[in-house]
C-alpha cells in the first residue's frame, strides 16, 4: 500500500493518448504500405521445414534487414505522415490542458484569489480541519537562518566547519564518522536561546480557537513545542531536539538530558551513560539518508484528505516528500502560500502530467493564493483581517514574559 502518493502520474485519457501518439511514432513512420503488408502476410501463412533451420533464420535476418533499408527510404508520404503526428501530437496536448482547467472551474470556493479573501473563507465556514505546512521561514525571526537564502543562509555560512559540502553536516554517513560539526552548529542554534515568533503564536491561536487540525513542520527547533502548540497537534517531518538516541544501544534521552550536554562546553560530543557502550547520541533529527518518522506517514494519511484549508509558510517547497503533500489535499481545497519567494509554483504542462504544486499566476488558477513576504508579517496580516490582532498581540506579550521568567529561574 502506498502511504502517500508522491509524485503521482494520473494520467487522464488526452494524456494517455499524447504518450501513445509518442511512442508509436517510428511505427507510423515506417509503416509498410497496404501492398507490402499484403506481401508479408502472404508469405507468412506457408509454412516449410526451413522456418525451423537456424541457417535460413540466419538468411531470412538478412533478407529482412534488406527490406527495413528499402522503407527507410525518403518516400512522399513521409512528410504527409509526420505532419498528421504533429497534429495528433497538439490535439491531444490541447485537451489534456483543457481538461484540467475545466475540471478546476467547477471548485472554487474563495471569491478572490487574495489574502483577504482567505480571511473571509475562513470567517464564513466553520472550518475544523486546517493544515499548516511550514518550514524555516517561520523560525528566521527568532534568529534561526533558513537554509537556502544566498548570503545569510545556513548552507551559506558553514565554511569554518571543513565540511566536504554545506549539506554533509545533516548527512548521517558523515555524521557518524565526524559528529562535531554537528554539535557545535547545535549549540549556536539550540532553542533554549529562542523565543517563538508571531507567526508559532499564530498557529497556536488557530489551534486555540479550533479550527487547526495539524502543523505539519520541517524544522528542528522545536520552537512549535515552546510556543504552546500542543504536542499531539504538531507533526515534525525532519524530527527535533525533544527526543535523542544512542546509536549504539538505542538508549532514549529527554530534552532536558541533551540540553545539558550541549550546554556543557567540556562535552563536545554527547556519549551514551549506558554502562560499557559510549555510542553518540543524536538527537532524532531526521538527516539526509534517514527515513522519514513513522508518524509523519500515518497522520498524513489521516489529514490531507480532510484539509478544508492548506497554509504553506516559509518553506522553499523542494524536499520531498514534504514539498510533495501539497498535493494531497481535494482538488478544490483553497491553498495559501506566505513566503518571501515564489515557491512550489508548477507549470500547466507539468500539472497534465501529474507533477504536484501550485498554480498561483496561472491563468486556470481558481484555489491557490501567494502573499510575498515575511512569515510574520503574514501572520500579522491575516490576524488583523481575521479580529485577531489584539489578541495574538498579548498571547504573544505573555509568553515571551513567562520564557523570560523561566530563564531567569524566577
Amino acid at each position: 500500500m502506498v502511504l502517500v502518493r508522491q509524485l503521482r502520474i494520473e494520467l487522464n485519457p488526452q494524456v494517455s493518448d499524447l504518450l501513445y501518439s509518442v511512442n508509436s511514432f517510428s511505427i507510423d513512420h515506417f509503416e509498410m504500405s497496404s501492398s507490402e503488408k499484403s506481401k508479408v502476410n502472404d508469405t507468412s501463412t506457408t509454412k516449410s521445414a526451413e522456418d525451423d533451420d537456424p541457417t535460413t533464420a540466419i538468411g531470412n535476418d538478412k533478407k529482412i534487414q534488406e527490406t527495413d533499408a528499402k522503407h527507410e527510404e525518403p518516400s512522399s508520404s513521409s512528410g504527409s505522415t509526420v505532419h498528421n503526428l504533429y497534429n495528433r501530437f497538439v490535439t491531444s496536448f490541447e485537451q489534456a490542458l483543457g481538461s484540467i482547467q475545466d475540471t478546476s472551474q467547477k471548485k472554487q470556493k474563495l471569491e478572490n484569489l487574495t489574502l483577504e479573501g482567505v480571511a473571509e473563507y475562513i470567517k464564513e465556514k466553520q472550518l475544523r480541519n486546517i493544515v499548516f505546512m511550514v518550514g524555516a521561514g517561520i523560525s528566521t525571526s527568532a534568529g534561526i537562518p533558513d537554509f537556502r537564502s544566498p548570503g545569510t543562509g545556513l548552507y551559506d555560512n558553514l565554511e569554518k566547519y571543513n565540511l566536504p559540502d554545506p549539506q554533509a553536516i545533516f548527512e548521517i554517513g558523515f555524521f557518524k564518522k565526524n559528529p562535531e560539526p554537528f554539535f557545535t552548529l547545535a549549540r549556536e542554534l539550540f532553542p533554549e536561546k529562542l523565543k517563538p515568533t508571531p507567526c508559532h503564536y499564530f498557529i497556536r491561536l488557530m489551534d486555540e480557537k479550533g479550527l487547526m487540525r495539524r502543523c505539519y513542520t520541517q524544522n528542528i527547533d522545536s520552537l512549535e513545542y515552546i510556543s504552546g502548540i500542543k504536542t499531539d497537534k504538531v507533526v515534525t517531518a525532519h524530527g527535533s531536539h525533544h527526543t535523542n538516541t544512542c546509536l549504539s544501544c538505542h538508549k532514549k534521552y529527554n530534552v532536558d538530558w541533551i540540553t545539558a550536554k550541549l550546554k556543557d562546553k567540556n562535552v563536545p560530543v554527547p556519549k551514551c551513560e549506558v554502562s560499557g557502550c559510549d555510542g553518540v547520541v543524536k538527537p532524532d533529527i531526521v538527516f539526509f539518508g534517514e527515513s522519514l518518522p513513522k508518524r509523519f506517514f500515518t497522520c498524513a494519511i489521516s489529514d490531507f484528505p480532510k484539509c478544508d484549508l492548506l497554509i504553506i509558510m516559509g518553506t522553499s517547497l523542494v524536499v520531498q516528500p514534504f514539498a510533495g503533500m501539497v498535493h494531497e489535499v481535494g482538488d478544490d481545497v483553497p491553498r495559501l502560500l506566505i513566503n518571501l519567494t515564489e515557491a512550489g509554483r508548477v507549470s500547466r504542462v507539468e500539472r497534465a502530467i501529474g507533477l504536484p504544486g501550485l498554480c498561483y499566476d496561472e491563468e486556470e488558477n481558481l484555489r491557490d493564493v501567494f502573499w510575498k513576504g515575511t512569515c510574520d508579517d503574514g501572520a500579522w496580516k491575516l490576524a488583523e483581517l481575521l479580529g485577531w490582532k489584539s489578541e495574538l498581540k498579548s498571547l504573544m506579550e505573555r509568553e515571551w514574559a513567562k520564557i523570560d521568567r523561566e530563564k531567569l529561574g524566577t
